[in-house]
């Protein structure tokens, strides 16, 4: 998989993104938050990143994971992560960024929780 892939999909009203590939500086190039931006500009306030797909994160992918985050918040808005595993986890953990987001491993009790 060479770029990260975003797509988006509806459950309620729920934005879900489904990313596919790696969440780093050389394949996202800032597409996450870009996604996110478009999101918040067309009304949709709660965001479920599904992280189910994503095979590798490193400092630029939680950066985006952040800046994300910060903007959905600060534009009144719900930013969740859903299938956060592996070394994702690990790297969340370490970083103490499980501390910040919300985190679900079933996708019909994330959308519930908004």
């Amino acid at each position: 998989m060479s770029r990260m892939t975003i797509i988006e999909r509806q459950s309620g009203s729920v934005t879900i993104l489904d990313l596919a590939g790696k969440l780093t500086s050389a394949e996202c190039g800032g597409a996450l938050h870009g996604a996110v931006r478009t999101a918040i500009d067309q009304g949709k306030k709660r965001l479920l990143l599904n992280l189910a797909a994503v095979s590798h994160i490193d400092s630029s992918g939680i950066g985006e994971l952040v800046s994300s985050y910060t903007t959905t918040v600060q534009s009144g808005g719900h930013f969740k992560l859903l299938n956060v595993t592996g070394m994702i986890h690990d790297v969340l953990s370490r970083t103490r960024m499980l501390a910040v987001f919300q985190t679900y491993s079933d996708e019909r009790r994330a959308v519930e929780s908004y």
